[in-house]
């Protein structure tokens, strides 16, 4: 679960991504201490707050490298490198091109995948829910946190509260037995009614023993881009992890970031299926005599 203080810095980080700041100003703004803010950021995301703000500034170069004609330099200057050789380094290092290489073949790539896009099939995922007509999923080459693209799911035809869709797939819990599993994203959302990511950890004759979809937490309306997690026990019956994000009623949620990984007990689980452990031992007022 991810805490108030990281929801804080990702919103301040994003309203300030292509600002000069320095540390010092982003925990003025939040009102923590840099220490707590470095420190507190690390742990939750594993970045740390320098390597996000890199990223996320390397996102947004991607992206008007290909949907505009900016020139390079001028890119580089509008996300806050120093020069056109230092962005050209930064770029290659996280998307293995140079700036002007990136530009040419995803612009190719781009109009080749808009030609043969067939609605609602994207490689390793499922739209499946209640009423999956009533949905779509793409990936999304024009809104994403970092990379080059994000998965998009969205209402076509207005939906109600009780009607979802989701964007999912499964992998065998083969490499995950017997660890603490988290899976951790960023999402944004517009005008939606409910959402969430989730996970859902099965056995092999389909017995749900861990679930958590964020009903406790949901997000809704519209927000920018945030960090969320779930963390969940693979116990040794465990046969099938299945994860995605979900959307309840109407609007519109992109997922990018996924990541899986192992972490220790001092991480506390968001399993929302342990409330059965909290069942009292025997039944109570079978006589109605208590209000």
């Amino acid at each position: 679960m991810y805490s108030q203080a990281v929801e804080q810095i990702i919103d301040t980080l994003e309203e300030q991504l292509l600002t000069d700041w320095q540390l010092e100003q982003y925990a003025e703004r939040i009102g923590y201490s840099k220490y707590y803010l470095t420190r507190t950021f690390k742990k939750e995301t594993g970045l740390t707050i320098g390597a996000y703000i890199r990223r996320r500034r390397l996102a947004v170069a991607a992206f008007l490298l290909l949907h505009t004609e900016e020139i390079i330099l001028d890119i580089a200057l509008e996300c806050q490198f120093q020069s056109q050789e230092a962005f050209a380094r930064a770029f290659k290092e996280l998307y293995s091109m140079p700036p002007g290489k990136y530009r040419q073949m995803m612009r190719d790539l781009y109009m080749k995948e808009e030609k043969e896009m067939v609605q609602n099939e994207v490689k390793g995922w499922l739209l499946t829910g209640t009423n999956p007509a009533l949905y779509t999923m793409k990936a999304d080459y024009e809104v994403f946190h970092t990379g080059s693209k994000s998965g998009y799911l969205g209402a076509i035809q207005p939906a109600e509260e009780g009607q979802f869709g989701t964007m999912m797939q499964v992998f065998s819990a083969k490499n995950w037995l017997g660890k603490r599993m988290k899976m951790s994203c960023f999402i944004k959302t517009k005008d939606a009614m409910k959402c969430g990511a989730w996970c859902r950890i099965d056995t092999k004759n389909g017995d749900l023993l861990q679930f958590d979809n964020m009903d406790n937490r949901a997000i809704h309306g519209t927000t920018d881009w945030n960090y969320y997690s779930i963390v969940l026990d693979v116990v040794e019956e465990s046969a099938a992890i299945h994860f995605g994000v979900l959307l309840v009623g109407s609007g519109e949620v992109w997922i990018d970031g996924i990541a899986f990984e192992e972490v220790d007990e001092s991480v506390p689980s968001t399993n929302l299926s342990s409330s059965v452990e909290k069942l009292p031992l025997e039944p109570v007022n079978l006589g109605f005599d208590e209000l």
